[in-house]
């Protein structure tokens, strides 16, 4: 595969580790694959240059589901024959139960289930009620001290908690989060292009990792998907829901699909570091790892064409709604 066809890198802001552009995400996904079809996206995934897997134990709060998707991972991973330093793991810490069960014992029981020692990065987050930003910052610390992993990045957090994230850190001499991971699509727009969050992103003190950016796939056409799909800041999914027929025809007027619109669309944030998806099929990979060549083609165009798709305009940028 050439240069120009494998997935470019990127920085997760400073002092963040290196990774590819394009992420694949762990909820939902290889628990609903045959085995043998998931050791094969993983290696096909790593042969484009996709090294970044976003790997939970989803097992508290809203994703007390107790999954095994983490634990598939683990075993598809090995078995498509990738050493440890050839795929980056993008970790989760869990604020649901937290500081009752401590980023520790959450990494210790996360690692085992995987089957890895370390992450090279974790995201921590999001939660419904306010919790002590100090002390997250804190204990995160003791945990890249004790080599657990080397950078991290909040999910969702309120912008007032970013700041005093990125405030005390500085203060005390600690490791500051150095990428946001937000809802962003063409219709949820509000946080990653807001205010808030953009005066972190226009001075590099953050990157951003695009996340839900199908909208659990509706904006790619599945409208009423049958998989449990994430959260709905503004209540605005019904309106989504009629937004992939002006997505499939601004896609036909570009020769691509509704899905590598929507993932060029995020890459046009100058922010973006990072677009993480998940995928199911080995067609669903390939057809992501299609925008690639429309974006470098015609990225501001696409962009520009899906603009009047922002559907999230009255919904909080500061990340604060109500559930």
């Amino acid at each position: 595969m050439s240069d120009t066809q494998r997935v470019p890198v990127r920085r997760l802001g400073p002092g963040g580790t290196t990774t590819s552009l394009f992420g694949l995400g762990s909820w939902n996904t290889w628990d609903r694959m045959e085995f043998g079809d998931a050791v094969a996206l993983i290696r096909a995934a790593l042969d484009a240059g996709v090294t970044l897997f976003d790997v939970a134990h989803y097992n508290m709060g809203p994703h007390a589901e107790q999954a095994r998707t983490d634990l598939i991972f683990g075993r598809a991973v090995r078995e498509a024959g990738a050493d440890r330093d050839d795929w980056q793991l993008c970790g989760k810490l869990w604020l649901w139960e937290y500081p009752r069960t401590g980023f520790r014992e959450q990494l210790e029981v996360s690692f085992e289930r995987v089957g890895v020692e370390r992450a090279e990065t974790v995201v921590v987050g999001d939660y419904m009620e306010r919790p002590d930003i100090r002390r997250i910052v804190t204990d995160v610390a003791e945990q890249i001290a004790a080599g657990r992993f080397a950078s991290w990045g909040v999910n969702n957090w309120i912008a007032e908690d970013v700041d005093l994230a990125l405030r005390f850190a500085a203060e005390e001499g600690l490791t500051p989060p150095s990428f946001a991971q937000l809802k962003y699509s063409i219709a949820r727009r509000s946080m990653a292009e807001g205010g808030f969050y953009g005066k972190h992103f226009a001075s590099g003190a953050l990157s951003l990792q695009a996340s839900d950016i199908f909208e659990g796939g509706i904006l790619a056409g599945r409208k009423f998907p049958e998989r449990k799909i994430g959260a709905d800041p503004g209540g605005i999914r019904d309106a989504i829901r009629e937004a992939p027929d002006a997505v499939a025809r601004v896609a036909a007027d570009f020769g691509a699909t509704p899905g590598q619109v929507a993932i060029v669309f995020c890459l046009e944030h100058p922010a973006v570091a990072n677009v993480l998806f998940g995928v199911s099929r080995m067609a669903q990979l390939e057809d992501n790892l299609g925008a690639l060549r429309l974006w470098r083609e015609r990225g501001p165009q696409v962009h520009a064409a899906l603009a009047d798709l922002w559907l999230d305009r009255e919904v909080s940028a500061d990340g604060v709604w109500t559930p």
